[in-house]
């Protein structure tokens, strides 16, 4: 196997080695605290253009198999990570994390210390960093690609119902939607249209459908201005819901604005607590933006903050069935505790009344 080394804008060069074919690459560099879900993370679009170390020390000790992905080509630029399991143990595997790797054409480098790397990312905002064979070279990369977004969604409609015309038909924009969205909404009862990001208000209109999800996805939701205007249209019409990067998208365009965390959310143990009941939720996250409290409109209500932070994770229109979250509610990988919300959002569309979020 031959030496990899992580080059950071920060003057920071770690060692480690090459689990794939030695390759260079560079991206933004972000940590997930969750312990399981490499996978997932692997091919889960919101990663488009950054190189995730995974904080937990043991990677690809349950396997992987082929039920469980987020998109089919999709995901992180690049998996860094302190030890890899080589001999997997779980009777769903199929195949081990370096044979997804090789699969997945995710360069993986392992042996390196990610805690002292974590520590790196903690301290300094905006942390870039390029893999190499070659310890000499620089960092260039300084923003991820502002058309991003179109990079990784559909480029034309996709149906997926399951379901009777009694059922609610509900459009998924995809900005890098991941595949658990689609699956939580069909088991939720919806018949389901997977949209490029670019889909107008007409557009929708034309496919007759009830209500709207806007998804999650990667880059700076401020690249993405250009599509405000079509966002507002949409939900002063639909029943909408957005997620992670929709969920930014309809702040803006409801005139929020939005900021980079330091450091960012990704991983599964991230804590929110409910406005209205004081309940706290373990949540999935994966994000580096959040919506500005100082910004939040008098049309809204906040629904959840961030334990540890006290940033926003969830609006709701205090008239108007416009309701957006910045965790997942779908999860996968992380807990199940919100999935009432896209339940509730489908049970609601359907019966085409008020939605309520508690």
């Amino acid at each position: 196997m031959q030496t990899a080394y992580l080059i950071l804008n920060t003057g920071d060069v770690l060692e480690g080695t090459f689990l794939t074919e030695a390759t260079t690459t560079e991206g933004e560099v972000v940590f997930n605290t969750s312990m399981i879900g490499y996978q997932e993370v692997m091919t889960d679009p919101s990663y488009e253009g950054q190189l995730v170390t995974m904080t937990y020390p043991l990677i690809g000790n349950y396997g992987c198999n082929g039920d469980v992905k987020e998109s089919d080509r999709f995901g992180a630029k690049a998996l860094i990570v302190q030890t890899v399991s080589h001999y997997p143990d779980h009777p769903t595997s199929t195949h081990t994390l370096k044979q997804l790797a090789e699969k997945t054409k995710v360069p993986i480098i392992y042996g390196v210390d990610t805690r002292h790397l974590t520590k790196i990312i903690r301290t300094h905002p905006n942390v870039f960093g390029k893999i190499s064979t070659n310890p000499d070279e620089k960092v260039t990369m300084t923003k991820i690609d502002p058309d991003v977004v179109k990079k990784v969604s559909v480029k034309d409609v996709q149906h997926n119902h399951s379901y009777s015309n009694r059922h609610p038909h509900i459009a998924v924009i995809d900005f890098g939607q991941k595949k658990s969205i689609i699956d939580a909404l069909t088991a939720a009862g919806a018949n389901v249209s997977l949209c490029p990001y670019h889909t107008t208000k007409t557009e929708l209109d034309q496919l007759g459908i009830d209500g709207v999800v806007l998804s999650n996805g990667p880059g700076d939701p401020v690249d993405c201005l250009s599509l405000i205007p079509t966002v507002r249209k949409i939900a002063d019409h639909y029943p909408s819901f957005g997620i992670c990067l929709g969920h930014q998208l309809l702040a803006l365009s409801y005139g929020m604005q939005t900021k980079k965390l330091v450091y960012g959310h990704r991983g599964g143990n991230h804590a929110v607590k409910s406005s209205i009941t004081g309940k706290v939720y373990m949540t999935s996250q994966n994000h580096g933006y959040v919506v500005c409290e100082d910004t939040v409109t008098n049309e809204f209500d906040i629904l959840f903050t961030n334990v540890n932070d006290q940033s926003i994770e969830g609006l709701q229109h205090k008239t108007k069935p416009v309701t957006s979250f910045q965790f997942h509610p779908e999860a996968h990988p992380g807990p199940t505790d919100t999935m009432h919300l896209i339940e509730a959002f489908v049970r609601d569309v359907a019966k085409k009344g008020a939605i309520v979020y508690a």
